[in-house]
């Protein structure tokens, strides 16, 4: 299975808010547009054992807006290219999944430390 493979824990399968892919990785987001200020917050969990980082715009989520201020923020957090970022699931969700590009171990290991080691 490689990178998407789901960790146990007790009863509930818990899908890692990073995963390793052949292209760089995947991260799992919860997005909450109209907010206040940008910023990435805290790493959360849903009832189903979702892992996701909240990641909160101040765009509407209307025409794409929020979806390009998210790749906007975090390729600005962190010291990415907009270009090797893309949401590839949810678009027009709040939960997403959003494709960042680079070799994959050391990208992994450069996402987990932004994380302060939260996976």
């Amino acid at each position: 299975m490689g990178g998407l493979c789901l960790r146990c824990d007790g009863n509930v399968a818990v899908t890692p808010v990073l995963r390793k892919t052949n292209k760089g990785v995947l991260v799992n987001l919860r997005v909450t547009p109209k907010s206040a200020s940008a910023r990435i917050g805290e790493v959360g969990e849903d009832a189903g054992g979702r892992r996701f980082l909240r990641v909160h715009v101040r765009e509407v989520p209307e025409k794409g807006k929020a979806n390009g201020a998210v790749i906007k923020l975090i390729a600005k957090a962190w010291g990415l290219p907009k270009s090797g970022i893309e949401v590839v699931s949810g678009g027009n969700d709040r939960n997403k999944v959003i494709a960042v590009e680079g070799e994959p171990d050391a990208l992994m290991a450069r996402l987990e430390a932004l994380l302060g080691g939260e996976n």
